[in-house]
């Protein structure tokens, strides 16, 4: 079991790493601010699913896998920088879209949740991380390794979920004004667009 002084200081650096410029929150705010504040909601819920995948795994000793197998590791990265690339692709084809229509395309919440999901499980950084940041906060003084992986787990998905939930607000308040403009709405996809190759080329070149 953890002690209160354990989680304060644990929630407080994985509050202060959520907020760190990184492929997730840059992935919310784009999304949030292309499509608005529940695509946004659903792309944070995604992610933080892909987070309990690599709690699991960090605390059953999976993720030692990536750590040590160069081919695991590659393989992954690269699975993960592709479906990056596609976004990209569909970023740069995508068009306007009009609100006043009753025919408006909405991207389906699944679909944009999925998205999320895939993002965070192929990429292996995430795994290696949590497989250096979470024992530092564990001691078997306090019982069961195994349950304070999982208990520190969800302490930084709760504070993921809630610091992308906020992105996905602000983002999203100006995602109405966007899509009344329909060349604010081409420019803001040729950005996602960019950010989504660069999250990739980011993703496929690094290292363990």
């Amino acid at each position: 079991m953890l002690s209160l002084q354990v989680i304060v200081t644990f929630a407080a650096a994985a509050t202060l790493l959520a907020w760190v410029p990184g492929p997730d929150n840059l992935f919310v705010l784009m999304q949030s601010a292309i499509y608005g504040r529940g695509v946004g909601l659903s792309v944070t819920a995604g992610l933080c699913i892909g987070l309990v995948f690599h709690t699991i795994a960090v605390s059953l000793g999976v993720a030692a896998i990536f750590q040590t197998s160069q081919l695991a590791f590659d393989a992954l990265k690269f699975i993960g920088a592709a479906y990056l690339i596609y976004l990209a692709y569909k970023s740069f084809r995508a068009g306007p879209e009009k609100l006043d229509e009753g025919t408006a395309k909405v991207k389906p919440m699944w679909q944009m949740m999925l998205r999320g999901v895939i993002m965070n499980i192929t990429n292996p950084k995430v795994a290696i991380f949590f497989l250096a940041f979470l024992p530092q906060f564990t001691s078997a003084e306090n019982g069961s390794i195994v349950l304070q992986m999982l208990e520190l787990g969800g302490i930084f998905i709760l504070c993921a979920f809630v610091s992308f939930a906020i992105i996905s607000l602000l983002a999203g308040s100006i995602s109405s004004w966007l899509k009344r403009s329909d060349k604010s709405q081409v420019i803001l996809n040729r950005i996602a667009g960019l950010v989504f190759v660069g999250l990739a080329v980011k993703l496929a070149t690094a290292h363990r």
